[in-house]
């Protein structure tokens, strides 16, 4: 990882002064607080919370607010920020299916168990600037129901009562559960390890990678079973107590890409799955994770590698847009030495080649 690197004090003392009287803005304007930052801009306070692998929406708030609204600046710090917190335990796997559903569709069945729930989502509204914004004006009451606090059956789950999608995924017993941000990673990676890479790489490039695949750059023809955001309960196992204790409810969400496969030697024609889940609400990020993890099981399918988004190494390596913005942004501190050399190297290659030139010149001249 690259990181910034001392300069001259004062200059640097200066810069940061600039920098806060920039942040704070017009002192004619109220200060933002923490607590708008967290109740309007909340979709701005969950992609730095899945980036940076840190649930906390006051400290993801509050690295925006740092950050001036540069979100991989933000998720920069609130990564730095986890490392130094200590670490308890492992929480048990969360049970999406018993999810507090806020939000539910599926594009694969118009009436499936439970319903849709469309929820609050950009998908039927009109892309205009609405100038009414530009004032405080009153916004009406929600239409409310009464919550269902029953389990929804998954888009997957009729599915595999018909044996027509593949079993969902297990790992052997003995498995030892990996953990990106304590080991280096080793490739090829176990599935659930690749999954915690996409669930905080970059929105953007996944999204790129996950376009690509839809347009030929992968074997894929996605549908979505299904994408539910909710409250999940979080658990953790007390050996001292022979049970799990809740630690309390986040809101999470989970996306199911159903893919066709036309099947192997070794496996029958079937549906196939694609898995996404990230922290808070992020359905954009949530669907692409998922297209591109059904990418990278290629290998796994027997199919052939032959796009980027199917290239574990690739993906993986260049998903972390905190470790992309330390070598991009490392460039442009100080490379003097480095410069000097190679302007040095250059020169005398140019000299090379023009005398070298000069005496073909002359050559041509004698004959």
């Amino acid at each position: 990882m690259y990181v910034a690197v001392k300069g001259g004090e004062t200059a640097i003392a200066n810069a940061h002064r600039l920098l806060a009287d920039r942040r704070r803005g017009d002192r004619s304007l109220p200060a933002i607080s923490i607590d708008q930052i967290v109740a309007q801009l909340g979709l701005a306070v969950d992609r730095v919370m899945a980036e940076a692998s840190l649930y906390d929406r006051e400290l993801a708030a509050l690295a925006v607010r740092q950050a001036r609204g540069d979100m991989i600046e933000a998720i920069f710090i609130l990564r730095a920020y986890r490392t130094t917190l200590p670490r308890f335990g492992l929480s048990v796997p969360i049970d999406t299916g018993r999810m507090k559903i806020e939000r539910r569709v599926s594009a694969t069945y118009k009436d499936l168990p439970g319903g849709q729930l469309l929820g609050a989502t950009f998908d039927y509204t009109h892309r205009l600037l609405d100038p009414s914004l530009l004032a405080d004006e009153p916004v009406a009451d929600p239409v409310r129901k009464q919550a269902d606090e029953s389990a929804m059956m998954r888009v997957s789950d009729i599915l595999a009562d018909e044996g027509l999608i593949e079993a969902d995924g297990r790992l052997p017993e003995d498995h030892v559960q990996g953990d990106l941000t304590r080991e280096p990673l080793e490739f090829p990676l176990d599935r659930d390890l690749r999954l915690q890479a996409l669930a905080r790489g970059d929105e953007g490039f996944l999204l790129a990678l996950a376009y690509s695949t839809q347009r030929g750059y992968a074997r894929t023809h996605p549908f979505v079973g299904e994408v539910r955001i909710g409250d999940v309960e979080v658990e953790l196992d007390m050996p001292e107590l022979g049970f799990a204790v809740s630690l309390g409810r986040i809101q999470v969400t989970e996306c199911q890409m159903v893919n066709q496969f036309k099947g192997s030697a070794n496996n029958p024609p079937q549906f196939t799955r694609g898995y996404g889940l990230v922290f808070g609400q992020s359905e954009r990020k949530a669907m692409a994770m998922s297209l591109v993890d059904r990418a990278l099981r290629a290998e796994e399918f027997g199919e052939d590698i032959v796009a980027p988004a199917q290239d574990e190494e690739f993906v993986i390596s260049h998903s972390d847009n905190v470790q992309a913005t330390g070598f991009v942004e490392h460039l442009k501190l100080p490379h003097y030495v480095d410069f000097q050399a190679e302007l040095d190297l250059v020169r005398r290659m140019r000299a090379e080649y023009d005398a070298k030139s000069d005496g073909n010149d002359v050559r041509e001249a004698a004959e």
